[in-house]
């Protein structure tokens, strides 16, 4: 039988490989380090870790908790790694950066049905099964070739989002529905605010800590996509005539128009998630807490997924690809990583995993969305006009069939029918 050629070696292509190995497939993983390195790796090894060393909580009343256990259960390979290379940090996962990807690394070179090929691949084989996991920073002959595959409308290169925050934490008693000048239906949340509030609100923002980037992020991210911070620099009344713009409002709950205005639009079908609008952000995530929180409404605000503006290569998933992560118009092909939408490390491995079992398979095994690995293949490939890559979260879950008012309980109800579901074999 054919092997299965994987591309990129990273967190989610080495788990694919060592899933389709334990499955007695022969696979090719490619893997263009060290001939050639993307700006943001070093490191000879596979699987390297870039930002942190964390893999978030373990607690299973966080997302990326339960997704942890659920990989676990299922036979992840490189969670186990991360367990055993785990490094002190509370109810964390953190690791020792260098002893991950040296072992992942051992794993993959010792096992007889991977063969490991370090070299640059610039094109999609044209026969045979493959799986495309080259991440954030994919190359640009090949990212030229997958354009080429799936339309040059499709790639994204770069991730400028905005914050992302749980309906349920909104106080909707400051916050009212409505449109500007209402002409249309009442599609949006609006906080308003009055004079004071933006005024504190705007110094907290221009004095916020960001984000570092790189030399070649700046240069394309800022042409594409002006950061609300950069944007608060150029004058106290910048952001009034721009996304906060009051000016067809009327607050409902003064009858007076508001100073200035924030505005969030739902950003899943479920109504649960809701977008900050125009909030493209570089800050740190700790300031985004802070200075978000300080929107009136937004107090107890949850935020599911903090804004981000990055050097991001990735498909737009939501027309491409199934719930397997297998490109629906060629089924040799599979994605999986960042480059699908899923954001985060744990969030890569599952997508591995899942596009690993499923191409070395005859029948999809499809997982249902009330866990979170099925809940994230459901979101990268569910319509999406407004898609933006996500990580794992538990907006993204279906609510209980009770209402449940205790976040913590909640999460931890959902987690509970999250695992009654695995089953896997």
């Amino acid at each position: 039988m054919e092997p299965i050629t994987i591309i990129g070696a990273g967190l989610a292509g080495c788990e694919a490989a060592l899933q389709i190995a334990k499955r007695g497939r022969k696979v090719k993983l490619y893997e263009m380090k060290p001939r050639k390195f993307s700006p943001a790796h070093n490191n000879e090894d596979l699987a390297e870790i870039v930002c942190s060393n964390s893999f978030k909580s373990n607690r299973l009343t966080n997302a990326c908790g339960l997704l942890k256990e659920e990989l676990r259960r299922l036979g992840s390979e490189l969670i186990p790694i991360a367990d055993e290379v785990a490094v002190p940090a509370g109810q964390a996962l953190a690791v020792d950066r260098e002893s991950f990807s040296r072992c992942v690394t051992c794993k993959i070179e010792e096992n007889p049905n991977i063969e490991l090929i370090r070299e640059e691949v610039m094109q999609i084989p044209s026969m045979g099964k493959v799986i495309i996991s080259t991440g954030p920073l994919t190359s640009d002959e090949l990212s030229k070739n997958i354009s080429q595959l799936i339309g040059a409308n499709s790639l994204h290169f770069y991730d400028a989002a905005a914050p992302i925050i749980e309906k349920s934490s909104i106080d909707m008693n400051v916050a009212f529905w409505g449109d500007r000048y209402g002409k249309t239906e009442d599609a949006y949340i609006n906080l308003p605010m009055n004079k004071e509030e933006y005024l504190k609100f705007y110094q907290a923002l221009i004095e916020a800590e960001v984000v570092n980037l790189h030399d070649f992020e700046k240069r394309e991210i800022f042409e594409g996509c002006m950061p609300i911070e950069i944007m608060a620099k150029r004058g106290e009344d910048t952001l009034r005539f721009g996304p906060l713009k009051p000016v067809g409002f009327i607050n409902p709950h003064t009858h007076e128009r508001p100073y200035a205005i924030v505005q969030l639009r739902q950003d899943n079908k479920e109504g649960s998630l809701f977008n900050m609008v125009g909030f493209q952000t570089n800050l740190k995530f700790g300031e985004q807490k802070r200075v978000f929180s300080m929107i009136p409404g937004l107090e107890k605000a949850n935020f599911m997924k903090y804004g981000v503006m990055h050097r991001n290569t990735y498909i737009d998933s939501t027309k491409l690809l199934d719930c397997t992560y297998q490109l629906k118009k060629d089924n040799r092909i599979y994605f999986a990583g960042q480059i699908t939408g899923v954001e985060g490390y744990v969030e890569s491995i599952s997508s591995g995993f899942v596009a690993g079992v499923n191409c070395c398979s005859d029948e999809k095994l499809i997982f249902s969305p009330q866990t979170m690995i099925g809940s994230l293949a459901e979101y990268i490939s569910t319509p999406n006009d407004k898609f933006q890559p996500m990580n794992a979260n538990y907006g993204i879950l279906p609510k209980l069939d009770e209402k449940v008012k205790d976040k913590v309980e909640r999460y931890q109800k959902l987690a509970d029918r999250a695992l009654n579901c695995i089953s896997f074999t």
